[in-house]
């Protein structure tokens, strides 16, 4: 069954996260990794969210989800990501149809 992780993530350094932007798709890829949707124009429809720039990826399964996100390339692009950018990101377990 599908995964989906989720990120809200407010920009610090834009320099440097253009660095993470640029290398991060190809690892996300290698764990079946897709995404569904990445940096557009978002509306608050209820509640007081503020959202920075939303990502939504799409995996296999919750456990290529995580299996990328622990992995060693991956480790050093959220290093970069750490410095450049304050991320809240949730994973979520998708249903059977």
């Amino acid at each position: 069954m599908a995964a989906y992780l989720i990120a809200d993530v407010d920009i610090t350094d834009a320099a440097t996260f253009e660095e993470y932007k640029r290398e991060v798709p190809a690892t996300e890829a290698r764990y079946g990794g897709r995404y569904l949707g990445r940096g557009g124009a978002t509306q608050v429809l209820e509640g007081d969210w503020e959202p920075h720039r939303l990502v939504i990826l799409e995996f296999p399964d919750m456990q290529a989800l995580l299996s990328w996100y622990q992995s060693p390339e991956y480790q050093r692009l959220k290093a970069i990501r750490e410095r450049c950018a304050k991320t809240r990101i949730i994973a979520l377990e998708g249903i059977a149809t």
